[in-house]
C-alpha cells in the first residue's frame, strides 16, 4: 500500500509514526506548506517524493491512497480531489466545516466507490473500544457522558507551539470527536443544544462552548470545550452507565474510582492513531467499508450543522 501524506505538521507526523509499524506500507510522498518542511519530513520517513502541491502526489501512479492532515478548510475539497484522481483517502477530523461540504464528500465516495475514511480517532482508542465492546456484549449501557475538551490556545499555534496558517474551531473540529463518539456508544442523536462564549477579537472564533446531546436511547451527554484553559490539556471522558463508571483519557481507561483498567489486549496496539491507520489500510485491502467511513460518521456533521445554526440566531 503506497501512501502520500499531505500536511506534515504535528499530527501528520503521528500518522507517519503509525504507518511505519504497518506491514506492506510504503510512504511515497510528503506534501507540506513549505518545500523545506516537506523535504525534511520526506527524508526522515524515507519518502521518495516531496512537494508543496497535493496535485503532484495525485498525478503519481505509485500512490494508492492519501492521508490528509491539512487545515480544516481544505478537507472537503481535497478529499474530493483525491477520489477524483482515483485515490483512496483518509481525511483527518473534521471531514468538513459545513454540512453541505460533508454531503458532497459522501456523494463523491459513492460515485467513485473508493474508500473514504474520516479520522474519528475516538472509535479506535483502546479505552473507548473497551467500552464499546462492553456495550456490544450487553454488559453496559451509557446513561450519561460528561466530557471536557480543554486547551490553552489564545494564540494561533499548533501542538508543537508553532504558528498556524489557519484557525482551529471548537465546534467543527473538537466537538466532532465527542458528538460522533456519543452516537457510536449510545445511539443516534435526536436533540442537541449549544451555547458559545465571546468571540475572540483576533481569531474570530468562540473560545468557550457548551453542548448538550440526547440520544434515541435516552442517554445524555454534556460537553464543555475551551481554548482558554490554563491547566491540564486534552479531553477527558466520564461514562456513567447502568453497571459501571469509566474514565477515558485518550488510550487509557480507569474505573470511576481511578483504578486503571488494562486495555492492552483490546487491539494489536495501544496507539489510537496507529489503529486508525491500520483500519484504513485493511479496509482498502479487503474491499470493505471501514469503521469511521464518511457514511458512518456523516450524521455527526448534520448535528454540528444544526448547532451552528443555533449560534446564528
Amino acid at each position: 500500500m503506497r501512501i502520500a501524506l499531505a500536511g506534515a505538521g504535528a499530527f501528520g507526523e503521528k500518522h507517519l509514526d503509525g504507518l511505519k509499524l504497518i506491514d506492506g506500507v510504503e510512504i511515497v510522498s510528503i506534501i507540506s506548506r513549505t518545500a523545506e518542511q516537506a523535504a525534511a519530513v520526506a527524508a526522515k520517513y524515507g519518502a521518495k517524493h516531496s512537494s508543496t502541491e497535493l496535485d503532484d502526489a495525485l498525478a503519481r501512479d505509485d500512490v494508492d491512497a492519501v492521508i490528509l492532515c491539512t487545515p480544516t478548510q481544505m478537507h472537503a475539497s481535497q478529499a474530493i480531489a483525491c477520489m477524483g484522481a482515483g485515490k483512496h483517502v483518509q481525511v483527518e477530523i473534521p471531514l468538513a466545516d459545513s454540512w453541505a461540504d460533508s454531503e458532497a464528500v459522501l456523494a463523491k465516495s459513492r460515485e467513485t466507490g473508493l474508500t473514504c475514511m474520516v479520522g474519528h480517532t475516538r472509535r479506535f482508542n483502546p479505552s473507548h473500544q473497551y467500552v464499546h465492546n462492553k456495550i456490544a456484549a450487553g454488559e453496559f449501557n451509557v446513561q450519561q457522558m460528561d466530557v471536557q475538551t480543554y486547551f490553552f490556545r489564545r494564540r494561533n499555534i499548533n501542538a508543537k507551539g508553532e504558528a498556524r496558517s489557519w484557525t482551529d474551531h471548537l465546534l467543527w473540529h473538537h466537538a466532532a470527536h465527542t458528538v460522533d463518539l456519543f452516537a457510536y456508544q449510545a445511539g443516534p442523536i435526536v436533540k442537541a443544544n449549544a451555547l458559545q462564549g465571546p468571540i475572540h477579537p483576533e481569531l474570530g472564533i468562540a473560545m468557550d462552548m457548551s453542548i448538550q446531546l440526547l440520544s434515541a436511547s435516552g442517554a445524555i451527554c454534556t460537553l464543555s470545550l475551551s481554548f482558554n484553559n490554563d491547566g491540564p490539556l486534552g479531553t477527558y471522558f466520564r461514562y456513567i452507565g447502568d453497571t459501571a463508571t469509566y474514565l477515558a483519557r485518550y488510550d487509557d481507561l480507569f474505573s470511576g474510582k481511578e483504578e486503571q483498567i488494562d486495555v492492552s489486549k483490546v487491539d494489536v496496539s495501544m496507539n489510537g492513531i496507529e489503529l486508525q491507520d491500520r483500519e484504513f489500510i485493511s479496509a482498502i485491502r479487503d474491499g470493505r467499508e471501514p469503521n469511521s467511513s464518511v457514511g458512518k460518521v456523516l450524521d455527526c456533521y448534520r448535528v454540528l450543522g444544526d448547532l451552528e445554526k443555533q449560534f446564528e440566531r
